[in-house]
């Protein structure tokens, strides 16, 4: 396969953002462009990681819509949905065509718009990305399903909820120091225990936001990164996998095998193990899926993250720094924004660009973006520019 290399990122802040949908993707992906150096006649072409414009802002065929307006008229675009995992199955279309040989130059773009539509409109509208027919229509929302992991988690490793107040606690934190995302607020166990329940046993500060928001990075073979000015992040693997959408099928409800195939998939092709990761952006779209993506990915053991975060082993300064950005829980969800945006986060580590973020001494770091109730898993391992 042809080397890749990220030579230019960017993404807009998360949360309720004034701009429109289009108007987020562009100004995401001028930002990458202008990060590289690039002018928009290097780019060969468009890949948009997006789950539901039609619904949440009556609007479908969105990839020339976003060429059109970065003046892509000619060039070649493709919308690619995959629920929440939609930003980074685009990361990966792009991969593939330059790794093909196809083109030389991509730019792939995340983006949702989300806060148009009321609360329980939305909710509905991500209930699709389930099976409808045999659990959404029925009333089990995300959230819902979520829960029922973490009830399983609790019963079956003996656990009480604390380890889930440490992981919104932690990203919380941690957000503090990101500029882009969407709550700069430290909470405590007192806040947590005084919010409202969503689906016992996960509360509000067990859950990722409703956001708006986009992230961009032109991605481009390792044999042309010259022409461009930042010195590239290396693409070293990527493994995606799949699982039944209907929770009801699965036979356990505390892991998720999309996601241990993904990374099985990504170290491989790397050529690395658990024990040469730096940090890792996880999709902690709740609190539990913290937990059981650092399980999965082989960071702790089964049963034992949990207990890794309640000693600070996830924490900047810990044994593996687990979404230092303030992950999904605190630096927001716009669903096809988000796996493009890990890809970003994960390159400012790596350049060293991360301010108060940080990670010292990163080299290697790991993404890990799940679709659904982990049908759809993607993970990516990137490198330092050598």
């Amino acid at each position: 396969m042809r080397a890749i290399e990220i030579v230019g990122i960017a993404e807009t802040k998360f949360g309720k953002a004034e701009g429109s949908f289009r108007e987020l993707a562009v100004q995401a992906a001028q930002a990458a462009l202008e990060d590289a150096g690039a002018h928009p006649a290097q780019v060969e072409a468009l890949f948009l990681g997006t789950f539901s414009p039609g619904t949440f802002i009556k609007q479908e065929h969105v990839a020339p819509l976003i060429a059109s307006e970065l003046g892509l008229n000619n060039v070649p675009s493709s919308r690619l949905e995959n629920a929440c995992a939609s930003g980074s199955t685009a990361f990966l279309s792009g991969v593939m065509a330059i790794a093909a040989g196809a083109y030389d130059a991509v730019l792939i773009v995340g983006a949702e718009k989300m806060t148009s539509t009321p609360i329980g409109e939305t909710t509905s509208i991500l209930a699709e990305a389930a099976d409808w027919e045999n659990e959404s229509s029925v009333g089990l929302t995300f959230p819902g399903a979520y829960a029922l992991m973490a009830r399983a988690y609790m019963h079956k490793y003996g656990k009480d909820r604390a380890f889930l107040d440490a992981v919104a606690i932690k990203n919380h934190h941690n957000a503090m120091g990101n500029p882009y995302a969407q709550f700069h607020r430290e909470i405590t166990r007192e806040d947590i225990a005084k919010s409202v329940m969503i689906a016992d046993p996960l509360n509000l500060y067990d859950c990722s936001p409703v956001s708006d928001g986009a992230a961009a990075v032109l991605l481009v073979a390792s044999d042309v990164a010259d022409r461009f000015d930042k010195p590239g992040i290396r693409l070293l693997g990527f493994g995606q996998a799949s699982d039944s959408l209907a929770l009801y099928k699965r036979e356990n409800l505390t892991s998720l095998p999309a996601a241990q195939h993904a990374a099985e998939r990504a170290y491989k092709m790397a050529g690395v193990g658990v024990d040469d990761i730096d940090f890792a952006e996880v999709h902690d779209c709740f609190t539990i899926a913290e937990v059981m993506a650092t399980e999965d990915l082989g960071f702790f053991g089964k049963g034992e993250g949990s207990d890794a975060v309640l000693a600070g082993a996830t924490g900047r300064d810990g044994k593996i720094p687990v979404n230092p950005s303030g992950g999904l829980k605190a630096k927001g969800h716009p669903v096809g924004a988000t796996g493009v945006s890990q890809i970003v986060e994960s390159s400012f580590q790596l350049r060293g660009e991360a301010g108060e973020r940080q990670i010292e001494g990163a080299e290697i770091g790991l993404t890990h973006n799940v679709g659904g109730s982990g049908a759809t898993c993607v993970v990516t391992i990137l490198g330092k520019a050598e």
